[in-house]
């Protein structure tokens, strides 16, 4: 094993620790600028850098917060003291990421589907990151269901790129953080969801393995496994847990851990269903990668205001805490 795949499993272990997840702030700008103008913010580099500024300088985030993913906007920034973002949150104890996929494109061939671009000077790309700092790095496929979709064209695709990505993380000392995401937007059922991320991760793992990828040195950050935004029916948080590890159990023991994604659902279900999942026994950890779960509220709180900074960390801080004590579930059990 070399020294690099050696550092990439530690790594991958850190971003797992019990108890701490991982706060997505990723957004791109048009995404950032978007969310700022709701809640009534003018858009700007200097105000999406205030936005997460308040992000990392909220007291006690080392408590719940293993990791933070950033844009290249704001890994390029520095906070009001002077210190690049990187910087800052390495001295806290939490490791900095960075989202290194450009988006996800019209997919030539396949009408109404993606492929997430950016493989294009990635090496290049992922070298620069970890000179100022990046220790893991996050590529984002994403699969809608429809009748007739996800096509296996755009699994097979999307699937070979985020492999291709992950070696070439592990190739430059980053732990690459594996997103393939199917959406919650539709009117379909769990069973389907189950079925189409089952499909998804097959093929995610047969191209991990045909890139040689460690699996030892990457982390998962799938979706938990839902009903649509748009279905009649709710599926309890028992229900999602129970679907969402009979999904999961396809993938080896090696794998580092996984750091489930919110996608959309309420802060206060994503939180229960984190929950119930930590009553399964795993070979790996589970914990969270959540962004608007964890931010909206910070958001909504603060509005831009100076004089609701505190409020806005508060509520970054109440929600951290809440989904750390529910991925630290499993080992008070254990334990208790």
């Amino acid at each position: 094993m070399t020294s690099r795949s050696t550092e990439c499993r530690q790594i991958a272990a850190q971003l797992t620790a019990p108890g701490k997840g991982i706060l997505a702030a990723d957004e791109s700008i048009a995404t950032m600028s978007s969310r700022l103008e709701q809640a009534g913010v003018t858009p700007s580099a200097d105000s999406r850098r205030m936005y997460r500024e308040l992000l990392v300088t909220t007291p006690g985030l080392s408590d719940g917060v293993s990791g933070i993913i950033f844009c290249d906007e704001t890994l390029g920034q520095v906070l009001s003291d002077g210190r690049p973002f990187a910087q800052a949150v390495r001295q806290l104890g939490i490791l900095p990421g960075i989202k290194v996929d450009t988006g996800a494109k019209p997919c030539p061939g396949l009408p109404g589907e993606t492929i997430t671009e950016g493989l294009d000077g990635l090496p290049a790309r992922l070298a620069h990151y970890a000179e100022i700092g990046a220790a893991f790095a996050k590529w984002r496929a994403v699969f809608t269901i429809a009748d007739d979709k996800p096509s296996w064209g755009s699994i097979a695709n999307n699937a070979n790129a985020l492999a291709r990505y992950a070696a070439a993380c592990q190739e430059a000392g980053l732990v690459p953080i594996v997103e393939p995401e199917v959406m919650m937007t539709g009117s379909h059922t769990i069973q389907r969801c189950a079925e189409v991320t089952a499909s998804v991760h097959a093929a995610v793992r047969q191209q991990l393995s045909l890139q040689h990828v460690d699996l030892a040195g990457i982390v998962l950050k799938p979706n938990m496994i839902t009903e649509g935004d748009g279905s009649p029916e709710r599926s309890t948080p028992e229900q999602v847990a129970d679907a969402t590890v009979q999904v999961l159990r396809a993938w080896p023991a090696e794998l580092a851990g996984v750091a489930f994604l919110s996608g959309g659902q309420p802060p206060e279900r994503a939180t229960a269903n984190l929950e119930a999942l930590q009553q399964h026994q795993t070979p790996w950890p589970l914990t969270f990668s959540f962004g608007r779960a964890l931010v909206s509220p910070a958001l909504a709180a603060w509005g831009g205001d100076e004089t609701r900074y505190a409020d806005g960390q508060t509520a970054l801080g109440v929600h951290v805490a809440a989904n750390a004590a529910a991925a630290r579930l499993r080992r008070d059990l254990q334990s208790a």
